[in-house]
């Protein structure tokens, strides 16, 4: 079956990442990691509304309370979209010389987010998990590029990227409590497939994975066998996710911040927000929960 790729948007993003569908708005909730731009891109209409959030930011999601949540690199943070005013949640206690990248909630709301080595060398980097206590947990230690992340339909495996190991790991997941356990190594990824970036996980528990340099994301099975490849027409495709009125459109960001004057050239929607319909759904987002009030 092929599957038709179309440019949403020709954003011209320095590093998109992080798409996250906001099924109470109907828009696609993205960011620009370098650039500090949160995006809201109403696809049925094309209007993409943009919040500079003045620092780097890694991850956006939906609150529970019509805001924003983001990860940036000294914590969490809420996002008024109207008026763009910022509320500290949370601090994060993380070592010099790293940067918050890729970022999502779990099916209970809880948000997890990750760090990288900004050479993206050195295993300095961790995955943390914000609770609607407002208190953050560093859950995974010793990550050098923290990206994708995705959870099975009943909730009770995480998948994450450590993108310079090549490979998707698996955890046990306690839904209730949000403690993971039993890391174990999914798959091991061809290098010449691409470093593998940002994910999704669909409504057959399969794994959509997006490949930086490699211009295509891979539909793998639960035990990470390859199905299906989707070439897009750059090469820095950084992450995917689920969307629309049904769930059934897959989004997917890129990035054109390090390409060349001569790949740029070759690659003049590098950095644009592209979409895909594979026939399949995704599972709606759970915006990030709070305390009950009263």
């Amino acid at each position: 079956m092929t599957i038709d790729v179309e440019l949403v948007l020709d954003a011209r993003a320095e590093l998109g990442e992080a798409p996250c569908w906001d099924a109470d708005a109907g828009v696609l909730l993205w960011v620009d990691i370098t650039a500090g731009i949160v995006h809201r891109t109403d696809p049925l209409t094309g209007h993409d509304e943009t919040i500079d959030v003045g620092r780097a930011v890694g991850s956006v999601v939906p609150a529970d309370d019509g805001r924003l949540a983001i990860a940036t690199d000294d914590g969490f943070w809420f996002v008024d979209p109207p008026t763009g005013e910022m509320e500290p949640i949370a601090g994060i206690d993380a070592p010099a010389g790293v940067v918050m990248n890729d970022g999502k909630t779990d099916p209970s709301g809880r948000y997890w987010a990750g760090t990288k080595d900004a050479e993206a060398s050195h295993p300095i980097g961790s995955l943390y998990r914000l609770d609607a206590d407002r208190t953050v947990t560093e859950m995974v230690g010793g990550v050098t590029l923290s990206n994708g992340l995705g959870w099975s339909s009943d909730g009770r495996t995480m998948y994450h990227i450590d993108s310079t190991t090549y490979g998707i790991d698996a955890f046990d997941t306690d839904p209730a409590s949000g403690t993971i356990a039993n890391r174990r190594r999914l798959v091991d990824l061809p290098d010449g497939w691409g470093l593998p970036d940002g994910m999704t996980v669909d409504e057959e528990d399969f794994l959509w994975v997006a490949f930086w340099t490699g211009s295509a994301v891979r539909r793998l099975d639960p035990g990470g066998v390859l199905v299906s490849t989707v070439h897009l027409p750059v090469s820095l495709v950084t992450s995917c996710a689920f969307g629309g009125v049904e769930l059934d459109e897959l989004y997917v960001t890129t990035a054109r911040g390090v390409l060349s004057e001569a790949e740029l050239h070759d690659q003049r929607t590098a950095g644009g927000l592209f979409r895909l319909r594979p026939g399949l759904r995704g599972s709606r987002s759970s915006p990030l929960a709070q305390p009950a009030v009263g």
